[in-house]
């Protein structure tokens, strides 16, 4: 079972060059948020996850994997606004 130290540590080293920022709400749900260090400027924000849901390997794999396929779509969606 993933601790929380843990869980932060995977998702962090997860999406470079991207920094990760992970925070526990007071409903011990998780937020985590992926932004450019440099700027600061956020590519992505997904709150709500319910950390009970997230105490193995395979359910944190699969988290990383979503937020992954999120920030493409967001990447993609951009392009296609600005003509790209």
């Amino acid at each position: 079972m993933m601790n929380l130290a843990q869980l932060r540590a995977q998702l962090e080293r997860s999406f470079p060059p991207l920094a990760c920022e992970c925070s526990v709400d007071g409903d011990h749900s998780l937020t985590v948020k992926l932004y450019h260090k440099e700027s600061g400027a956020v590519d992505l924000v997904i709150s709500g996850l319910k950390l009970d849901e997230l105490r193995t390997p395979e359910s944190v794999q699969a988290l990383v994997d979503e937020l992954r396929y999120e920030l493409e779509s967001n990447s993609l969606r951009s392009s296609a606004e600005s003509g790209f």
